[in-house]
């Protein structure tokens, strides 16, 4: 089980670390999750340098893909041959994308018809690719989820746990997580987010 994390020069470090960090919180043989970059070396908006574990191909061929946000994804979006490598498809994949992620799936036309969630600076540019933009921090239909807002990573990373494993994984991975003495109250506020979107049919096609 591969997930890939799409994370482009001038990422946002929430919203790739804090997806990274739960989603390997499930310990099982084969659970491979991987920061995918097209370049060997990726630098965040706040100057964090890291080192790519997968390329962008081995991300397309992935079980599952998050597509992370930062400040120059409209330039992602802008770069056609860059585009171009970002083959992605929710018929064999779990797709989800974070904040300004969001953009990326609006403009592969992932998004079409479904509505969708960002953070409030990429909303207006969603809009204008067409797509409806919900005030909520998760949305999902079928095997495609966006979510809005740094600290909702943990809803993209526990719905992937929950549609890959099951919901006790999802809830033990945020419950690692979560601050003491806030566990079950924040465990629970969480699910209650993803819950109405795991519906019970394959990952995958």
């Amino acid at each position: 089980m591969h997930i890939a994390i799409l994370t482009f020069e001038g990422f946002n470090e929430l919203d790739s670390f804090i997806a990274l960090n739960i989603l390997r919180r499930v310990q099982k043989p084969g659970w491979r999750v991987s920061i995918a970059s097209p370049a060997t070396h990726v630098r965040s908006m706040n100057g964090v340098v890291v080192e790519a574990q997968a390329t962008l191909r081995e991300a397309c061929a992935a079980d599952a893909v998050i597509v992370g946000s930062g400040r120059l994804t409209r330039d992602v979006v802008a770069d056609p041959a860059l585009m171009a490598q970002l083959q992605l498809d929710p018929a064999r994949q779990l797709l989800g994308a974070q904040c300004s992620g969001t953009l990326v799936l609006a403009r592969l036309g992932l998004l079409d018809g479904l509505p969708a969630c960002t953070d409030l600076t990429t909303r207006p540019w969603v809009q204008d690719a067409g797509i409806e933009v919900l005030d909520r921090p998760f949305v999902a239909k079928g095997n495609v989820a966006t979510a809005g807002g740094c600290l909702a990573a943990q809803y993209l990373a526990a719905w992937l746990i929950a549609r890959l494993e099951d919901e006790d994984a999802a809830r033990n991975a945020l419950h690692y997580v979560a601050p003491v003495g806030e566990k079950e109250a924040y465990v629970e506020r969480a699910m209650r987010n993803i819950a109405p979107f795991l519906a019970r049919q394959p990952a995958t096609a």
